[in-house]
């Protein structure tokens, strides 16, 4: 945490110098107030005349000091703002950069739900934490061991008295604590699984209501919402305890206080003003305590959201960046040398001894059944996961050496979900190469067969995508993604399902493009089809996670059964003997 408090330690200190100066000017006043009864009203010492001038100067003195310990307050405001939000703002850059980092394994582990959750609601209680702890933590010790310290100095008896009572308050303190600690880090898991609910129903809101789930889906997230009042209520009951016990504990010693003070009045050793100055430093004490209970409360769930933040702050990506190697002069040459996977916690494996070799501008298709590896397969070439066993190499340079900057900069994909963001349809194209210029995202969308659609709406390529793209039909969604995979100019084109909402006349016409503009771009299609793979130079069919048979279409219908079987059920015994 030193790692942010000190870049902005100076505003901290100024923080709390100011509040030093606010408290001082707080166990001054009592003193004065003594004076102006015992002295002023009273007369004593005078043969009981007033003395107004004294009383004149002494509340003039005091006004002053109520002015400056204000103006103290109002400055320590501004400086503990000043370092709590730009704490809380490096915090936030600091794990959403982290994020960016992370591999998929690990997005996996920590979940979207808790990420946002983290990133929001758990730095806002860091930034009160430090909020409360450069003005809360020092006006309250100050409070009470200063009222403590002046307590002694108008009476050893009365500091006596305050000090006896200290032991209770706090056993009351410890044992509330104890118990409400472990409830903050559970109060923000269950934040965590009503943001992974609220995302989750609020992304897929349409099959919500195709499905006509509205009221299991209010049920399930009414349940979570239930779980975290549940805990919450609990927090409250425990410090709802605590406070009557704190107060009854400190009136009964402002109880023993006015008992012992009459005595001493009576017998001469104390006077009616030191009695006052006693209650009011009995009345700071008891409001320091309360201060600090609920202090305590808001550090405990700061240092426990701080600890979640911690975790995202010391994860290390799971991918290291290998050392910068200089490009070969092959130019998008892919290999599989003894490719075995499994994704990390689990060991069964989905790809088993892959060895396979795509030479550069060629065009290959994968196929296979659901859940045989195909799209696990081409995302190890980006190097999204980590192979278990082998190699995948690029270039001849086996992709853990390259940085992944470099090796992605090589690499191009388009996915069968097409992730749209907000703003105008020009600029989802051109954020997968934002140097590129008009003519190039035109030149892009054309290969798509984008540019025809988007010239008929009505703000053309200015027209604003609706959130995740929802203003546009599934096949739309897909060209623009296809657009911005193209837009890069890599020397490898993924395009994984990429093209299964497009009817098969806009797919064909996508094709002959692609092979007539990028025609020395190596391309790889995973496809459900067999008309989207057929106009490929090879077709490697998967099965259970291994190369079953590759070829041409002729070859494979000749010799693959695996690759027959998946054309008769697409298109039909009659069709193929036809």
């Amino acid at each position: 945490m030193w790692k942010y408090i000190k870049h902005y330690l100076h505003f901290a200190l100024l923080a709390a110098a100011f509040m030093v100066g606010e408290v001082l000017m707080d166990l001054i006043q009592p003193q004065l107030m003594s004076r102006i009864v015992d002295e002023g009203v009273l007369g004593i010492g005078r043969g009981g005349s007033a003395d107004l001038s004294l009383i004149g100067n002494l509340g003039l003195r005091m006004t002053g000091l109520v002015l400056f310990g204000g103006l103290c307050g109002s400055l320590n405001n501004v400086f503990v703002h000043l370092s709590g939000q730009n704490i809380g703002n490096e915090m936030r850059k600091d794990c959403f950069g982290r994020i960016m980092a992370f591999s998929f394994p690990q997005m996996d582990q920590f979940g979207a739900g808790s990420l946002i959750t983290r990133v929001t609601n758990d730095i806002t209680q860091v930034q009160t934490f430090f909020f409360l702890f450069f003005r809360g933590v020092i006006r309250t010790s100050m409070l009470m061991f200063g009222s403590i310290f002046f307590m002694f100095r108008l009476s050893r008896r009365f500091g006596l008295i305050v000090l006896c009572a200290f032991p209770l308050i706090t056993g009351v303190m410890a044992v509330c604590l104890i118990h409400a600690n472990p409830l903050f880090k559970k109060l923000q898991e269950q934040l965590d699984k009503i943001n992974t609910i609220l995302q989750e129903d609020v992304s897929g809101i349409r099959i919500i209501k195709a499905c006509v789930r509205e009221a299991y889906e209010k049920q399930r997230f009414g349940a979570v919402n239930s779980g975290l009042v549940q805990t919450q209520s609990h927090i409250l009951f425990i410090f709802a305890l605590m406070n009557p016990l704190m107060n009854a504990l400190m009136y009964g010693v402002a109880a023993v206080l006015l008992l012992t003070g009459s005595r001493e009045v009576h017998f001469g050793s104390a006077t009616p003003g030191s009695i006052m100055a006693a209650i009011t430093y009995t009345t700071q004490l008891l409001n320091g305590i309360l201060m600090l209970v609920m202090l305590f409360q808001n550090i405990s769930r700061g240092l426990a959201s701080w600890r979640r933040i911690k975790e995202i702050l010391v994860s290390e990506p799971l991918l290291k960046d290998g050392d910068f190697r200089r490009e070969s002069d092959v130019k998008g040459e892919i290999r599989f040398k003894d490719v075995s996977f499994a994704y990390p916690g689990n060991s069964r494996l989905i790809l088993k001894h892959i060895n396979f070799t795509i030479h550069p501008g060629e065009t290959v298709a994968f196929m296979g059944a659901t859940g045989c590896g195909k799209s696990t397969l081409v995302h190890l070439i980006p190097r999204f996961y980590d192979v278990t066993e082998g190699e995948v190499l690029v270039d001849g340079i086996n992709v853990k050496k390259y940085r992944l900057k470099d090796l992605r900069s090589k690499v191009s994909i388009a996915l069968q979900k097409s992730e749209l963001f907000g703003g105008s349809i020009e600029e989802n194209i051109s954020w997968g190469a934002p140097e590129a210029g008009p003519d190039a995202i035109r030149r892009a969308a054309e290969t798509a067969q984008a540019d025809t659609f988007i010239s008929e709406l009505a703000d053309s390529w200015q027209t604003v995508v609706a959130e995740r793209g929802m203003s546009l039909s599934g096949g739309q969604r897909q060209r623009i993604s296809i657009a911005r995979a193209l837009v890069k100019d890599a020397e490898i084109l993924i395009f994984d399902d990429s093209t299964s909402a497009l009817d098969l006349r806009t797919e064909a016409r996508l094709y002959r493009a692609l092979k007539e503009t990028y025609p020395n771009s190596t391309k790889i299609f995973v496809a459900q089809r067999i008309a989207s793979a057929r106009r490929a130079d090879r077709i490697v069919v998967l099965e259970s996670g291994r190369i079953a048979a590759c070829g041409t279409h002729e070859e494979l219908m000749a010799s693959s059964r695996a690759y027959r079987a998946i054309w008769d059920s697409q298109m039909g015994e009659e069709e193929r003997d036809g």
